[in-house]
Order: structure tokens, then C-alpha cells, then sequence
């Protein structure tokens, strides 16, 4: 992710959750937080279909591309937080969200992490399957978490 990348991250924030990240959020993730690693997925190329190739476009050129997901994490000694994933509704069902958590997941194993977590909203069930299919176990909940008084789940996995 980039700087130039924060206004597409805020609308696709925005359609996402109830309570997105300010443009001072993204803004000191990249510039000031050295524990953080942010990722964007890019509309592909139609010459060359495949989710692999939202991700072969994560550091590469950008000519002109849409951003259609992103994700994050911290790494704080050798674990890794998921602080947040989203895809936008137009790209849902496509794999998007499953490589965005594919890469971040590699990208901490590199870097030593040994196990990764993050917080799910309860109501949130494909987000949920998905980390549950990559062997996150639901190891407690949060009550009233979010702002609005919804409860998440504390999900773990281990490398």
C-alpha cells in the first residue's frame, strides 16, 4: 500500500465496516508505524486472469489500476495482528480476500512471526469461514468490542 492508495482503501473502508479508518490512520501506518505492513489488492490486468495476479500486482506497476482489497497487520516481536481486510463488495466471492490473507500470513512467517491474530466481529460469518479455513481457532471474545456494542472473537493461529 501506498500513500496514493488511501483514497481508494477509505471508500472500499467505508462500504465495508461501520466504523472505518480515518486518512490519519492509514497515513501514520505507512509513514511513522515500523511494525506495520500494508498490502492492496489491484483490479487485474484482463489479459491475465487468476487471483495470482491481484498479488503479483501488490509491488508492482500500477498504471492506472483500481484497488479492490487490502489488508494489514503489525508484527510485534514473533506475533503477527491482523488489524484489518476488507474487499470491495463489487469483488467479493473471487478469492480476493483469501490471497490478501495469504500474503500478509507469508510475508509474517518471513519475518519470524509464529503465530498471527486478530479480532472478527461475531456477526461477520464469511470472515469467519475464511480464517477458520486457514486454521484460525477461536481462542476468546471481546465483549462490546466494536462501537457499536457488537462482540468479536479473538481468533489465533499458530505457524
Amino acid at each position: 500500500m501506498t500513500l496514493d492508495d488511501i483514497p481508494q482503501v477509505i471508500a472500499i473502508d467505508q462500504l465495508s465496516f461501520p466504523q472505518p479508518w480515518s486518512e490519519q490512520s492509514y497515513r501514520f501506518e505507512l509513514q511513522q508505524n515500523e511494525q506495520a505492513h500494508f498490502i492492496v489488492a489491484l483490479d487485474p490486468d484482463p489479459a491475465e486472469p487468476g487471483p495470482a495476479h491481484w498479488l503479483t500486482r501488490l509491488l508492482g506497476r500500477r498504471a492506472h489500476r483500481r484497488v479492490v482489497g487490502y489488508a494489514g497487520l503489525w508484527l510485534v516481536v514473533d506475533e503477527a495482528h491482523i488489524n484489518t481486510l476488507a474487499v470491495h463488495p463489487d469483488w467479493r466471492g473471487r478469492g480476493i480476500g483469501e490471497q490478501l490473507l495469504l500474503e500478509l500470513l507469508r510475508w509474517a512467517r518471513e519475518k519470524g512471526a509464529q503465530l498471527a491474530t486478530l479480532e472478527v466481529r461475531v456477526s461477520n460469518l464469511a470472515a469467519r469461514r475464511l480464517y477458520a479455513k486457514h486454521h484460525f481457532q477461536e481462542v476468546g471474545r471481546r465483549p462490546r468490542y466494536y462501537r457499536d456494542g457488537e462482540d468479536a472473537l479473538l481468533m489465533t493461529v499458530h505457524f
